[in-house]
């Protein structure tokens, strides 16, 4: 999985009038929660922010999340639960960060990428693919940035199920495996 470098301050105020003041200096006001933490909130530059969102573009991402206040910094490994933007600018309004353990299973919904030309289209079939995405359980730094399957050796009527994906070591399937992923319908044998 993906791993991103963000820094961010703790800050004192909160509510609309001190997020306001915040994004006119060029700041993006965000919250850092989790299991065992009391929510803080913190402020991040816009533009370094708004670089590394580009960066992850919508993947699975572990951020290493460097918090500075006065005493010194502390590093939290988290996850993007929201981030608000602006629906006309398409600004950054706000983040909000989850704290999560390295050590500890978590739940992912990884995207599937389906490549090459399957044998049962040739013949006629046409390729239907029912799953975009598909649910995993794991570490989340083993968890992939997305599954590949190759539909080359799909004939006419076979199917891939979600318990024939090839998975890493360590990362299970949470979702039912009977699940079809993609399928070569109709044609002539």
């Amino acid at each position: 999985m993906l791993q991103v470098d963000i820094t961010a301050q703790k800050r004192d105020g909160s509510g609309k009038g001190a997020a306001r003041s915040l994004r006119r200096s060029g700041q993006t006001p965000a919250v850092l929660y989790g299991p065992k933490l009391a929510p803080q909130t913190l402020s991040l530059d816009t533009h370094t922010f708004t670089k590394a969102l580009f960066s992850v573009h919508r993947r699975n991402a572990v951020i290493n999340l460097e918090v500075a206040d006065g005493a010194g910094s502390t590093v939290h490994h988290v996850v993007t639960r929201e981030i608000q933007t602006d629906p006309i600018l398409d600004n950054v309004l706000h983040a909000d960060f989850y704290v999560i353990s390295l050590d500890q299973p978590l739940i992912f919904q990884v995207p599937l990428r389906y490549k090459g030309k399957a044998k049962g289209v040739e013949m006629g079939g046409e390729l239907e693919t029912s799953m975009e995405k598909v649910t995993l359980k794991g570490k989340a730094l083993d968890i992939p940035d997305f599954i590949e399957i190759d539909v080359t050796p799909l004939g006419v009527n076979a199917k891939l199920t979600c318990g024939e994906l090839p998975l890493p070591a360590g990362v299970e399937l949470a979702e039912k495996a009977e699940g079809v992923c993609v399928a070569v319908i109709g044609g002539s044998e």
